[in-house]
């Protein structure tokens, strides 16, 4: 991830939708993300090779996962006070799409997500050292309420405030970003599957489900097809 001082050309998640040309991208809670199938690793590795050999690129961006059958990649701005899209990324994303059609692959953003975990706190500073210490992850740095894995591999953790405990309700609970166009679809499958339909209060921007049991997980989407909205 690019780590940078002054960061002036911030957007949100609904502007990198709809600028042109970020067609195969889906801004899922931890950046633009997509995943261009390939048909073999070697494949997989020489379409990472070329988008690392980008002029337009950074060290350290974008974060490229690979497996025999795609490569993920995911393009998020990180700087002092600042953890989000810019319209650099907006212009990466373009080269990448771009190349990767030259190479005759095709995008499969419907794939991507981003799972967070979310832990209720009535003492925020108490807590997270915790995670921090039995997690190996460190500090967000726009925020004091977020973990990240430096390896950039593992679910963010975040700790939402409490006013008082809420003994009816698990005091952690699973977050899950979706592609804005698979929404509807991944809620539907987990209604079929035995769950039930807790809060859509915050709908398009987020449902609270629930499993047989009562256990919560928040199915988010951000910028698309309404205003930005977060997941808690």
């Amino acid at each position: 991830m690019l780590r940078m001082n002054a960061i002036t050309d911030r957007i949100k998640a609904r502007t990198f939708h709809l600028a042109g040309g970020t067609e195969d991208w889906r801004v899922v809670g931890e950046g633009a993300c997509t995943c261009f199938r390939t048909d073999s690793l070697a494949a997989a590795a020489r379409f990472a090779q070329a988008v690392a050999e980008l002029p337009g690129g950074s060290p350290g961006r974008p974060d490229l996962d690979l497996r025999a059958d795609g490569v993920t990649v995911r393009l998020i701005t990180v700087g002092d006070g600042y953890y989000g899209l810019t319209e650099r990324d907006v212009e990466l994303a373009r080269e990448i799409s771009a190349l990767a059609g030259r190479m005759g692959l095709t995008a499969d953003p419907a794939v991507v997500q981003t799972v967070q975990v979310t832990v209720d706190a009535l003492v925020t500073a108490e807590c997270l050292p915790f995670w921090r210490a039995v997690l190996d992850y460190r500090d967000r740095g726009d925020s004091e309420e977020d973990l990240l894995d430096p390896r950039r591999r593992g679910a963010p953790f975040y700790f939402q405030a409490m006013a008082e405990p809420r003994p009816q309700r698990n005091r952690l609970h699973v977050d899950v970003w979706v592609p804005h166009d698979g929404a509807g679809a991944r809620i539907a499958a987990a209604l079929a599957a035995g769950g039930t339909l807790v809060s859509d209060a915050h709908a398009p921007g987020h449902w609270v489900l629930a499993d047989p049991e009562g256990n919560e997980v928040c199915v988010g989407v951000a910028g698309w097809p309404g205003p930005d909205a977060g997941v808690s």
